[in-house]
């Protein structure tokens, strides 16, 4: 019985590079999984934490994932004389924020650019993705909504957040998309 040779399909990600903003969300923990996922593909991935992020999940676990540094301070000294923020936003294809947390929502609908993440989403002129993960409370909120279709409609792809438990203990809207989907929208952001 013959066989057939198995085409091995290319991700549009394959050589892309990726900087992935990480905020203060229990739903950190699934950005490490997204990171798995991108190297995966074949992009390469820079992460960038927010302070509140890293009570979540270590830095290391991301520069371990990605075999990159992280960066996780606005002003901790760079390896070049280019700061960290300006050198990410001129090297990646593409800006991903998963999880996306209401304040950095707000920061990034008002250009507030008090952190390394929302320093770079400013800087950034690269195509953007969102990926909001918050109580329900706060994403029904008007200025939570105005800040999210404030970002629509400057051309940032946003998500919408998953329906389930959610971390408060309530059942609702408000849930990171799950990393395979955040993957697919990358996919078809860049692709």
């Amino acid at each position: 019985m013959a066989t057939k040779a198995m085409k091995t399909k290319r991700s549009p990600l394959a050589g892309r590079k990726i900087a992935l903003g990480v905020t203060g969300s229990i739903a950190a923990y699934k950005a490490c999984e997204l990171v798995r996922l991108y190297v995966k593909a074949g992009a390469e991935v820079a992460v960038v934490m927010t302070r509140g992020a890293q009570q979540f999940v270590a830095p290391l676990t991301f520069r371990t994932l990605s075999r990159r540094s992280v960066t996780t301070d606005l002003f901790e000294n760079p390896a070049t004389w280019v700061p960290g923020h300006v050198s990410l936003a001129d090297w990646c294809d593409a800006l991903v924020v998963a999880p996306c947390t209401a304040n950095v929502a707000a920061k990034m609908a008002h250009g507030i650019a008090d952190d390394s993440l929302s320093a770079l989403a400013l800087a950034c002129r690269r195509p953007k993705l969102v990926a909001p993960a918050m109580n329900e409370g706060m994403l029904d909120n008007p200025a939570t909504r105005d800040n999210l279709a404030t970002l629509r409609s400057r051309g940032v792809a946003v998500m919408d957040c998953s329906e389930g438990e959610l971390a408060c203990g309530t059942e609702g809207r408000g849930r990171m998309p799950e990393p395979s989907e955040v993957l697919a929208a990358t996919e078809a952001l860049l692709g």
